[in-house]
């Protein structure tokens, strides 16, 4: 992954992005991190602090023996070592200055022999600032060739200098012995921490996990139309009300409850509306019927004026329109009610070929074109049903393009087995906002799509209800210019499975 994948908003990396309880860890161990980082500091410090007092006690006491034993003469032949002074401890330094040069100079190694120092080293020494006889002594820390001493450098009755020194080596193997035992154990409390407090946050966050779920099944449940069954609910375990995670539990119960009994209401309406719709189509049938036989009678028996004659023929035109409304109703009324489907073999090539030929007959004006496979294609299906399909296509097709126009039916066999009908048009096409609902009941394109012929507003809602029926599917893809309704439907022995489940 590449630097800058890691620094965009979206990445993985961006806080923003985290789940709770990472957030929460993250958030635990920084603080956890910080008082370690603070703990420690002081602790450095406090360590730092004594070893450093306690280094200065055994200087002052070491310079002591140093000044009185090294510095008791003015005679130079005469002055004892003050390396030879009682009680100087292994790694002691000390040297004698006289007159700015160095006399004696040594330190006793960890063997107690004496080792000399360098010409570097006694340059240091010479230059170190002199502290006054019977003054405090101010130390200074220098590195010699043997390592970083603590040194003070006192000046004597005799008018000699005595320089006394301890090395920092055993005061910084304790600091840093300290700092690795507590970079060591912070570590491992860190370590412990993040792991237990990894378990704890994931069982205390569970209940919130199961709120998720919860409004994840409910967000995928179809709660548009049709009967739904609202059954998901949060457990009682992280529904209970007294805690931040339970009141959001039993208010999402709650709230549940509500929505199911308002589905319940709306399928219960819409089952009323759907009967209704029902028994008023089936009644309308047989007036409309007299209506038209009667029509037809007069037209035949009785002469009338040409403004008679244009009435009475308005009359006929409108109760065939109302007939084609009411049996559309019905139809759509046996679909929702789940009648079963009248199925067997049918020849999508040839249904195709004559339903074309019917529409060439009833609008000559608009150019069609058959594009049909070499071999038949053929599925289990209602073929009345699937007729009325194909007519409502191709008359939706008619219906909102003027003449001139190429519709283009075809039938054809996919990969997968499936057996795909397309109506296509090169008319203006269909208006974006009117394509999210062209297959809702009662929908009309508005003037962008032009024609002559009045419509209900059904035709491609029972070609969906019909296709569903059938276990199948349709698509439009719609653009200025072309327009395609795509339907798909299972292989041959698949329509009846689905018509039945």
């Amino acid at each position: 992954m590449s630097a800058l994948s890691l620094a965009v908003p979206g990445g993985r990396f961006n806080p923003d992005n985290w789940q709770l309880r990472t957030k929460l860890v993250a958030a635990t161990l920084a603080l956890l991190v910080a008082i370690c980082a603070v703990v420690g500091g002081i602790s450095y410090a406090s360590m730092d602090s004594y070893l450093t007092g306690q280094l200065e006690t055994q200087l002052a006491q070491a310079s002591h023996r140093a000044s009185e034993f090294g510095g008791l003469s003015s005679s130079p032949g005469l002055r004892p070592d003050p390396l030879e002074a009682r009680g100087q401890g292994a790694g002691t330094l000390n040297a004698r200055i006289f007159d700015g040069a160095v006399e004696v100079a040594g330190l006793i190694g960890q063997d107690g022999r004496r080792l000399t120092l360098q010409r570097a080293d006694a340059e240091i020494l010479a230059d170190l600032p002199q502290t006054a006889a019977g003054a405090d002594p101010a130390p200074v820390e220098r590195r010699l060739s043997a390592g970083s001493y603590r040194l003070v450098s006192v000046r004597t009755g005799y008018g000699n200098v005595i320089v006394t020194g301890l090395p920092l080596a055993a005061k910084q193997n304790t600091l840093d012995s300290l700092v690795l035992t507590f970079v060591l154990v912070s570590l491992t409390g860190l370590l412990l921490a993040g792991l237990l407090g990894t378990a704890v946050i994931r069982r205390t966050l569970k209940p919130l996990g199961m709120l998720s779920g919860v409004a994840a099944k409910v967000s995928r449940l179809p709660l548009d139309a049709g009967e739904v069954a609202l059954a998901v609910r949060v457990p009682a375990s992280a529904s209970r009300p007294g805690t931040e995670v339970g009141n959001v539990g039993h208010a999402l119960n709650r709230m549940l409850d509500n929505v199911a009994g308002a589905l319940t209401a709306r399928q219960q309406s819409e089952m009323k509306v759907r009967q209704f719709v029902a028994d008023a189509s089936h009644e309308l049938r047989t007036p409309l019927t007299a209506l038209r036989g009667y029509t037809e009678m007069l037209k035949l028996t009785e002469k009338f004026s040409p403004d008679g004659q244009k009435s009475l023929e308005r009359l006929q035109s409108q109760s065939l329109r109302m007939g084609r409304l009411v049996e559309d109703l019905l139809t759509l009324a046996r679909l929702d009610e789940g009648q079963p489907l009248k199925l067997g073999p049918v020849d999508l090539t040839q249904l195709l070929v004559e339903t074309v030929a019917d529409q060439k007959v009833i609008a000559p004006g608009y150019r069609w074109v058959l594009q049909l496979p070499e071999e038949p294609v053929e599925v289990t299906a209602d073929g009345a049903k699937l007729h009325q399909v194909l007519v409502n296509l191709l008359s939706n097709a008619r219906k909102h393009t003027d003449p001139g126009t190429t519709v283009t039916a075809a039938v054809a066999r996919s990969g997968s087995g499936e057996a795909v009908i397309t109506v296509t048009d090169d008319g203006p096409g269909i208006p974006p906002e009117l394509q999210q609902t062209v297959f809702s009941r009662f929908t009309r394109a508005d003037q962008a799509r032009t024609g002559t012929d009045g419509t209900t507003g059904l035709g491609l809602s029972i070609v969906q209800a019909v296709v569903e029926a059938h276990g199948g599917s349709v698509e439009l893809a719609s653009q200025p210019g072309r327009t395609e309704f795509a339907v798909y439907l299972p292989g041959r022995g698949c329509a009846a499975t689905a018509a039945s489940a």
